[in-house]
């Protein structure tokens, strides 16, 4: 959505920007570039992999307007001044070439490591939570990660299975699965659910989404803007509970609001658009990966 994230940014020389997920450095080249030739940009990712990839890239033409940091954006508000940045992007999810990696372990399409882990650095693997969580915490992983509706099923097949041989790669785990509940002729892997439930857990990518729109709100000056991108309602979810929360007129005590109980306050935030920004069909039909991806654009008052 590159066109739409630029829309949304609108770029300018001299304008501040944030990249917190880098990835393939697509998006901060199109930042960069459009804000040429005194724009700066502060990115950061988890992937080592991607840092390097990326600080490489954008040597070549961009040399000394950006700074790159192997990170979690939960953190920008660390590094980068309150009040100091003109836009934010979070292009959240796996990057392809993580999917496409089968020694990071994201994908049951190859057979690889029961990994997971965005961030290498990082001790726990997928393999740890399949091999050592009861099936409670499994299921409970799998419902609330994934909305996996057999998910008490499948983590007893597991905890049964593992009983037997560990769980060491990413083709064991999705043949139970599939062994479980057959394809019969379904577009979608019967894991799907499964490895996504699991890849959020191990990163810890809510508590780490919320932390990140936290920390936006913060560098942002006003009249800045915040473009997020999510792939899974569960992401989409927590991006409009965020920009519920900051372009309300009104605050309460409490975890429930009493209509009676509300104190009014000036908004921090406003929408830039009530509904989601959607792939077009250009974009649907070169990269049919983009097909779930949703675009929320906020703006600080």
């Amino acid at each position: 959505m590159a066109a739409e994230v630029l829309d949304a940014l609108k770029p300018r020389p001299g304008g501040r920007y944030a990249d917190g997920t880098l990835g393939g450095a697509g998006h901060a080249a199109n930042i960069l570039a459009m804000s040429s030739p005194t724009g700066w940009l502060s990115g950061c990712d988890r992937d080592g992999v991607a840092v390097e990839a990326a600080k490489k890239q954008l040597t070549e033409k961009f040399a000394g307007r950006f700074e790159i940091r192997r990170g979690n954006f939960a953190e920008l508000a660390v590094w980068i001044p309150a009040a100091s940045t003109d836009g934010v992007l979070l292009d959240l999810g796996v990057s392809s070439p993580q999917l496409d990696s089968p020694e990071r372990g994201f994908s049951f399409q190859h057979d690889g490591p029961l990994d997971m882990r965005m961030d290498d650095r990082q001790l726990l693997k997928a393999a740890d939570l399949v091999n050592d969580l009861s099936a409670e915490e499994l299921a409970k992983i799998f419902w609330e990660f994934g909305g996996e509706r057999e998910s008490r099923r499948f983590a007893k097949a597991i905890v049964h299975d593992r009983a037997l041989r560990k769980f060491e790669t990413t083709k064991q785990l999705a043949e139970l699965i599939e062994r479980l509940a057959p394809r019969r002729g379904k577009k979608s892997h019967p894991a799907t659910k499964i490895f996504q439930a699991l890849r959020i857990a191990v990163n810890d990518e809510i508590g780490s989404l919320k932390r990140g729109l936290a920390a936006t709100a913060k560098i942002l000056k006003p009249g800045g803007r915040l473009a997020v991108i999510t792939f899974h309602s569960l992401e989409d979810r927590v991006v409009k509970e965020f920009g519920r929360e900051k372009t309300r007129d009104y605050t309460f005590s409490g975890e429930v609001d009493v209509p009676e109980l509300r104190r009014p306050r000036v908004p921090e935030m406003k929408w830039m658009s009530r509904k989601a920004i959607q792939p077009g069909d250009i974009e649907l039909k070169e990269n049919p990966r983009s097909r779930s991806a949703q675009l929320r654009i906020l703006e600080k008052i």
